[in-house]
C-alpha cells in the first residue's frame, strides 16, 4: 500500500502542473475587449435603471438604462489618439453602429454616455455629454485610465473588429 502514494502524488502533481499551466496560456490568448455604452436615464424606479460609479478616484454616480444601446460588436475600427495634455480613445462604428450612434445622440442632446469596459479590469471609464448630433460613426473620449490601458482596450477592440470583419467573408 505505502508503493502507491509515491505513483499517486506524481499523477496529483502533474495534474496540477498541466493545470496551472494549460491556465496560463487561456489568460494570455483573452485580449478580446468587451465594451458597452448606456445612456444616462432619469430614476424611474423600475428595474430598467441603476446607479454605476464613472472614474476611479474621484468618481461620481450616474444613473443609467441597464441596456447597453452599443456594444463591441459595432466598432469597426479603434485608435489611441493624442490629445491636448493626454490621450482620447477614438471609435469608428459600423454601419448600424453609425445609425445607432445618430439617433440616440440626435433624441438625447445634454445627457450623458456612459462607457464600461471590460479588458482584463471591469470598469466604467467614461461618461461624456452629448454636445451634438454625431452622424458619422466617429466617437471619441478621454478614459479615466493608464495610457498602457487604452492600448490595451484598443487593441483588444480591434481583435473583436477583426473577428467580427472575418465572420462576416
Amino acid at each position: 500500500m505505502i508503493s502507491h502514494w509515491p505513483r499517486y502524488n506524481t499523477i496529483l502533481s502533474a495534474i496540477l502542473l498541466a493545470g496551472v499551466t494549460l491556465g496560463c496560456q487561456t489568460t494570455k490568448k483573452k485580449e478580446a475587449t468587451v465594451l458597452r455604452m448606456h445612456l444616462e436615464m432619469n430614476p424611474d424606479g423600475t428595474e430598467r435603471t441603476t446607479s454605476v460609479p464613472i472614474g476611479r478616484d474621484k468618481f461620481f454616480y450616474l444613473n443609467i438604462e441597464k441596456a447597453p444601446f452599443l456594444d463591441e460588436g459595432h466598432v469597426q475600427q479603434a485608435s489611441v489618439v493624442e490629445d491636448v495634455g493626454g490621450f482620447q480613445v477614438s471609435l469608428q462604428m459600423d454601419k448600424r453602429g453609425t445609425l445607432l450612434l445618430e439617433q440616440y445622440t440626435t433624441a438625447n442632446k445634454g445627457r450623458r454616455i456612459a462607457i464600461r469596459a471590460v479588458f482584463g479590469k471591469d470598469r466604467w471609464l467614461a461618461a461624456p455629454v452629448i454636445t451634438q448630433r454625431i452622424s458619422d460613426g466617429k466617437m471619441a473620449f478621454t478614459p479615466d485610465a493608464t495610457r498602457q490601458e487604452a492600448d490595451r482596450l484598443v487593441l483588444g477592440l480591434n481583435k473583436v473588429a477583426n473577428r467580427i470583419d472575418d465572420d462576416r467573408k
